[in-house]
């Protein structure tokens, strides 16, 4: 799993343009595809708070081109990503204490 700054732009079903921060990104070998978990910038990511986190299918652009995001097609991608998130989140909890 990779972790860090990274920004993404969203394209919404209506055309506008939000910039998202990348939380974090793993690979599938079962579904032979990249996921990606971002949130919109601006909305701090803590666990007081409730942020909206978005997750989608991640395939990269060749070259220069940008890669583009795909929304989750299958009950079994959304059990696996559950999966992984939980996860995530216990792993975070862990590093506080």
């Amino acid at each position: 799993m990779e972790h860090g700054e990274k920004h993404i732009t969203v394209v919404d079903e209506h055309g506008n343009e939000q910039l998202c921060e990348v939380l974090f990104t793993f690979e599938s070998e079962d579904f032979g595809k990249s996921y990606v978990f971002y949130y919109p910038v601006g909305a701090e990511f803590d666990d007081e708070e409730e942020t909206e986190i978005h997750v989608s299918a991640f395939v990269p652009g060749e070259g220069d081109q940008e890669g583009e995001l795909q929304p989750i097609e299958t009950e079994e991608e959304w059990d696996m990503i559950e999966e992984v998130w939980n996860t995530f989140c216990a792993e975070q909890e862990e590093e506080e204490e």
